[in-house]
């Protein structure tokens, strides 16, 4: 079942719902109610901002209490959600902190079906804001549930009440933003032998087909005829054979073009370099940078920017077997440099580096690679921040300032040149990992550049802190794969985008 979403304007204490949410902000003497909470907040005997200081409520952001109305307003429950401290100076609300929640009261919505967001909604960006972050706060993965879970459907309606002007474009790219979102974390949850190479592909032709993109995908025989060493390498230890899938948007109007490339491990065992047992179940997510890309490519296929994108997926299976690449092979890159392989664990610079060079034939002005690439980026920078790496400064601010706009959390790193060195290979013309462990997510991104023409713009996104959360749900993140990437890869492309005409 799909989510009705719509704008309205009335008063939330009249509206006909199973549950209306308002916001409280955490203010010297307890919660106090937020825009849009004036309403409902006076229905009650004495205010609901008393009810809610005897529940020992705060306002805190993401703190959530459910408070029956007893017949103050027309919907049968309120849901009181802070919002931390009221800002000052005549200072907006940020719109991640009214995303966040929205997310964390539509996780807590129980039964309810039929819900009425009055949170500060005062303009459009305030308003899709809501939208985004109750939607993907509603998000559910419920395939192989059997019992208890199973019949959790999203909610029927949502409704957002707000009389901004451009609200309702606002919440209808909301709702483009989070389905595709919410795709890429499907992805990530299934199970990998729901979701094998042939298998990623094949969603990518789906999504291609709805969503009037142009796709190529290239099987195996035709990975190895054209000399994509790297994705063969990787999947040669598989019975899965590997993938390469190119998804194009473009439009006539366009003069720019933007290039993305996905990291699609769909399970990383670590190939003969066996990982041990402990979080392996956890390496279905090693496809969460194709996941990302195909979710960003829907997305842009929806909202219709002035700019042309091209996606790759690199997708393999990284398998113990007979058959599998051992430490110290060679490998062939798609354009010729070749690699010695001192860790099959060490696999996702492998599939990126074949990718990463064809995707200079579309003659992109900025090519951006996501990937879950090292255990080096969470010592890092934890399991919410992801790390972002460039060939220019300029180009890597630019693209922390689009995950900032996007409501996603990056960091700057660099790219110290000193690394390079331990990089070389005795055999060939590089090896895919340094003889130390320190720095591990920079030497990557170092990895990484070799395969960037001169004169190219180019950043990576590691994301394999970020991409699946193992901890609680918080806001509107759930437990498991996350989407992250996506909706930065679209602000990405977004700010390439000429004016239309």
């Amino acid at each position: 079942m799909s989510t009705s979403l719509s704008v309205i304007t009335e008063s939330p204490s009249s509206l006909d719902a199973d549950a209306v949410v308002v916001g409280y902000h955490s203010g010297a003497d307890g919660p106090e109610p937020a825009s849009g909470a004036h309403d409902v907040d006076a229905a009650f005997t004495g205010g609901l901002a008393r009810t809610l200081s005897l529940l020992g409520a705060s306002g805190a952001l993401e703190e959530v209490h459910h408070v029956p109305s007893l017949g103050a307003v027309t919907a049968p429950l309120v849901i009181a959600v802070g919002l931390g401290p009221a800002p000052g100076g005549g200072d907006a609300l940020a719109t991640e902190t009214l995303a966040r929640a929205a997310g964390a009261a539509l996780r807590a919505r129980g039964a309810q079906a039929r819900v009425a967001l009055a949170l500060p909604a005062a303009t459009a960006d305030h308003a899709g804001a809501v939208a985004l972050g109750a939607l993907l706060g509603d998000y559910a993965f419920t395939r192989y549930r059997t019992g208890a879970g199973a019949d959790r459907a999203p909610a029927a309606e949502l409704r957002v009440v707000s009389a901004a002007d451009g609200a309702a474009a606002a919440v209808e790219r909301a709702e483009i933003m989070a389905a595709s979102v919410n795709l890429a974390r499907d992805l990530v949850n299934t199970a990998p032998a729901d979701l094998v190479p042939e298998d990623l592909a094949g969603v990518a032709a789906e999504v291609a087909r709805e969503h009037g993109l142009d796709i190529e995908v290239l099987d195996e025989q035709a990975l190895a005829d054209g000399g994509y060493g790297g994705i063969i390498g990787v999947g040669q230890g598989s019975a899965n054979p590997p993938r390469l899938v190119r998804l194009a948007y473009s439009h006539p109007d366009a003069a720019s073009t933007v290039a993305f490339v996905g990291k699609g491990i769909t399970f990383d065992s670590g190939g003969l370099s066996l990982k041990p047992a402990g979080g392996m179940d956890a390496m279905k997510s090693d496809m969460g940078g194709a996941a990302g890309v195909l979710a960003a490519m829907r997305a842009i296929a929806g909202l219709r920017p002035v700019v042309n994108v091209v996606g790759y997926l690199a997708i393999a299976e990284n398998m113990p077997s007979g058959t599998a690449q051992r430490p110290s092979d060679v490998l062939t890159v798609y354009g010729g440099r070749t690699v010695e392989v001192l860790n099959t664990d060490a696999e996702g610079r492998l599939v990126m580096a074949d990718a990463l060079v064809r995707a200079h034939e579309d003659d992109p002005d900025l090519i951006v690679d996501i990937a879950t690439l090292t255990g080096a980026q969470k010592i890092a920078l934890g399991n919410r921040v992801f790390g972002v790496m460039a060939n220019g400064d300029r180009v890597r601010e630019d693209v922390v300032a689009a995950a900032a706009a996007a409501g996603e959390s990056a960091w700057p790193m660099p790219l110290p040149e000193e690394l390079r060195k331990g990089l070389d290979s005795a055999v060939a013309d590089i090896a895919n990992v340094a003889g130390e462990r320190w720095g591990g997510m920079l030497t990557a991104g170092v990895f990484l550049r070799e395969f960037i023409a001169d004169g190219v713009a180019w950043a990576h996104l590691d994301i394999a802190g970020p991409a699946y959360n193992e901890g609680s749900p918080y806001g509107y993140t759930p437990k498991g794969g996350t989407g992250t990437g996506a909706r930065t890869l679209v602000a990405i492309a977004e700010s390439y985008a000429a004016e239309p005409n």
